[in-house]
């Protein structure tokens, strides 16, 4: 039973709060958080939106971006953030380990009432309010479900709302995945009765490409895309070097694992980057496919039912040949 009358008095008598997201910060983590920010700051007069590192620069546009600080860039200032709260909210994560680095300033504060609002599978219970379902299309639409039931919704604006749109639309794949339920698409017409734009959000997210991230979405398709017709499946690397070739800025990327699900027959694709000798995996599929599990077993990860990510302790090359070697334990599933 969630105590709703507690959190609500808890945030009213708040001076201090602290917005944290995951690392590598997405649509949903960064609307999530900035539609947050907006509503806290009708009580609250010091809320401050935290990331583990700094968030792609194609959601620039949203309003209160320039207002975040990451941990990688901003240390000293985030722990005094932390030190000083009495409200943190986890958005978008079901584990602090999701920080990265910014765990070790997240466990700083004792004191802090923690509320966690999240979509992801086998949530931790790390929290004094935790609002986790997994059926959500995003943490934003629960964000909305959270002011609704708080009944706040009047305080939803067109800044809160664009916000709230630019997680729902990036987490569905603009309603394309099955987590979009008649709920998502009635939050969406609140939205937009609110005031916000569609149209010009999406032309916000998806039409600013540089001609480096044109050329880089070119090369992947051309030269490090792999099919595997008889898994109905495929693969995308790019390594370290790749990037630098074509300017690689943060965000470059979002998208790309998308395109092998545009062919009729393949049912997953999973892109492989190395950055700054890190190799990270994003994973995707359609229908029944659990890339989730298959994530979690093989390469430390884990997430939803057609979207996962994981990391590789091998190099790009190898991590290709690891996934090759995967392939026909799942050859039955993928070509159900």
């Amino acid at each position: 039973m969630k105590n709703w009358k507690e959190v609500e008095e808890r945030i009213k008598n708040s001076k201090h709060a602290v917005i944290l997201s995951h690392r590598s910060p997405d649509g949903d983590s960064v609307g999530s958080s900035l539609a947050m920010y907006h509503y806290l700051k009708n009580f609250i007069n010091r809320v401050q939106v935290i990331t583990p590192d700094p968030a792609p620069k194609f959601l620039a546009w949203i309003n209160g971006f320039e207002k975040m600080v990451n941990y990688q860039d901003h240390e000293e200032i985030v722990n005094q953030e932390l030190q000083n709260a009495d409200l943190i909210c986890c958005l978008d994560f079901n584990t602090p380990s999701r920080m990265g680095d910014l765990e070790k300033a997240f466990h700083l504060n004792k004191e802090a009432y923690i509320i966690n609002i999240d979509h992801h599978q086998d949530p931790d219970d790390f929290a004094n309010f935790q609002l986790s379902e997994t059926s959500a299309s995003s943490t934003c639409q629960l964000v909305y479900d959270f002011i609704a039931e708080l009944k706040g919704t009047d305080k939803i604006t067109v800044e809160l709302g664009e916000a709230m749109y630019t997680g729902i639309v990036t987490d569905t794949g603009s309603f394309r995945f099955s987590s979009t339920s008649k709920h998502t698409h009635n939050v969406v017409a609140e939205l937009i009765e609110v005031g916000i734009n569609p149209g010009q959000i999406h032309e916000n997210i998806y039409n600013n490409y540089s001609i480096d991230r044109l050329k880089l979405l070119g090369f992947a398709l051309n030269e490090r895309l792999n099919v595997y017709d008889q898994y109905n499946a495929a693969i995308i690397y790019l390594s370290e070097e790749d990037l630098q070739k074509f300017k690689f800025q943060k965000g470059d990327t979002e998208g790309l694992v998308n395109y092998p699900l545009s062919v009729a027959h393949i049912r997953m694709a999973v892109l492989i980057t190395e950055k700054d000798g890190k190799v990270k995996m994003s994973f995707r599929s359609k229908g029944d496919f659990r890339v989730n599990e298959l994530s979690a077993k093989y390469f430390s990860g884990g997430g939803h039912f057609n979207a996962a990510g994981g990391i590789s302790d091998v190099g790009v090359m190898e991590t290709v040949k690891k996934l090759e070697s995967i392939f026909p334990e799942y050859e039955k599933e993928l070509n159900a």
